[in-house]
C-alpha cells in the first residue's frame, strides 16, 4: 500500500512539472530574422533559461502581424522581435507597454513615443556589385542611380519588389523623398528594362549575386557583408543619397507580460541578446554606444532620408502606384 502511494505521489509530481513546463512556462517568440540569427538566439535562451521551454518561431513580419491582429491576447505568441515598425504601428493595440524594460541608451529619436515597442534593428541598404560578373561582361562600376539606366546593364540588375519586401520599399521610398514622386516613378520605369528580376524577398538579390546571375543588386548591407566574408568577390557601394533603411522593433503581446517567464525572457532579449546581435550580425546603428565586430561592415556610410517610412497609409498609396 505504501509502495502504491509513493508511485502515485511520483506520478503526481511529474504531471505538475509537465503542466508547468508545457503551460505557463512555454514561451513563444515570433521572429522574422535569418535562421542563423534565430539559431543563436535559441541557443542563448536555452542556456539562460533551462527552467522554461522558450521557442523561437520563424515567421514573416506580415504574417505574424496579421495573426496577432486577429488573435490578440489569444495568440500563441508571447513576444515578437525584429518586426518592421510600420507593422507594429498597425498592431499597437495588441502590444504591452514595454519602454520601462529597456536598459540601453538609444540614439535620439529612435523610439516609439507610445512605449509599445523597443527598436530592434536598423535594416540598411546598399548597392552591391559582383566584381566577377562585372569583369566577365566588361561592365563599369556604377557610381549613381542614373548610371544603372545604361543599357549595358540590361538583365544584369536585381531589386526586391516593394510590394512584398520591406527592403524594396525603402529603396523606393528614399528616392520618392529625394526626387519627388513623379521623378522617382519615372526612374523605375526607365530602370525596369535592366532588371532581371524584382525578387519577392529582400534577400533575393543577394542570392542572384552569389549565383552570378546578376552583376548589381539593391541589397541589405549586412547580408552582402556576410557573403563577402564567405568569399564572394562583392563590392558594397554607398547609394548617392545615403543608405536607405527601415527600423524594426520588439514587444510583448498584450496580456502576456504577466505570464511566467515572459518578462524575464523579453528583458534578456532586448538588453543582452540585442547588443550581441548588433555586434556580430546586424550592425546598423540604433544605440549610442554600439560596437561593430562584423568584419567588412561599412562604418562610414551616411543614412538616407526616410521621412514617412512608418506611415502605413503613405506606404499603401505608393504601392498602388508601383507597376512591377
Amino acid at each position: 500500500m505504501k509502495k502504491a502511494a509513493i508511485v502515485l505521489l511520483a506520478v503526481t509530481v511529474f504531471l505538475i512539472w509537465h503542466v508547468t513546463r508545457t503551460g505557463d512556462a512555454t514561451i513563444i517568440v515570433y521572429s522574422p530574422m535569418e535562421q542563423y540569427r534565430n539559431d543563436e538566439l535559441q541557443r542563448q535562451l536555452d542556456e539562460k533559461f533551462p527552467q522554461w521551454d522558450v521557442n523561437i518561431m520563424s515567421m514573416a513580419t506580415a504574417k505574424a502581424a496579421a495573426k496577432i491582429n486577429v488573435e490578440g491576447s489569444h495568440s500563441d505568441a508571447d513576444i515578437v522581435i525584429d518586426m518592421e515598425c510600420a507593422y507594429l504601428e498597425r498592431m499597437k493595440d495588441q502590444l504591452e507597454e514595454v519602454a520601462d524594460l529597456s536598459r540601453l541608451d538609444y540614439l535620439d529619436r529612435i523610439s516609439d513615443p507610445d512605449g509599445r515597442y523597443l527598436i530592434w534593428d536598423r535594416q540598411a541598404g546598399a548597392i552591391v556589385v559582383n566584381r566577377t560578373v562585372l569583369e566577365k561582361y566588361d561592365l563599369p562600376i556604377p557610381e549613381t542611380y542614373e548610371d544603372l539606366l545604361d543599357p549595358v546593364y540590361r538583365n544584369r540588375i536585381a531589386m526586391p519588389d516593394p510590394k512584398s519586401s520591406g527592403t524594396g520599399y525603402f529603396f523606393y521610398k528614399n528616392l520618392v523623398n529625394v526626387w519627388g514622386e513623379e521623378k522617382a516613378l519615372a526612374y523605375f520605369d526607365a530602370l525596369a528594362p535592366n532588371i532581371k528580376q524584382f525578387t519577392e524577398s529582400g534577400s533575393g538579390p543577394i542570392k542572384l549575386l552569389v549565383q552570378q546571375e546578376v552583376a548589381v543588386g539593391f541589397c541589405l548591407t549586412f547580408q552582402a557583408v556576410d557573403e563577402m566574408n564567405n568569399g564572394n568577390d562583392f563590392l558594397i557601394l554607398e547609394p548617392e543619397f545615403g543608405s536607405p533603411y527601415s527600423l524594426t522593433g520588439a514587444s510583448i503581446v498584450k496580456g502576456k507580460r504577466d505570464r511566467t517567464g515572459v518578462e524575464e525572457v523579453f528583458d534578456f532579449i532586448v538588453n543582452d541578446f540585442m547588443v550581441y546581435d548588433k555586434e556580430y550580425f546586424s550592425p546598423g546603428q540604433v544605440l549610442k554606444e554600439q560596437e561593430n565586430k562584423l568584419e567588412n561592415y561599412p562604418t562610414d556610410f551616411s543614412y538616407g532620408d526616410m521621412t514617412g517610412i512608418e506611415d502605413v497609409s503613405e506606404q499603401e498609396r505608393l504601392l498602388e502606384l508601383w507597376k512591377y
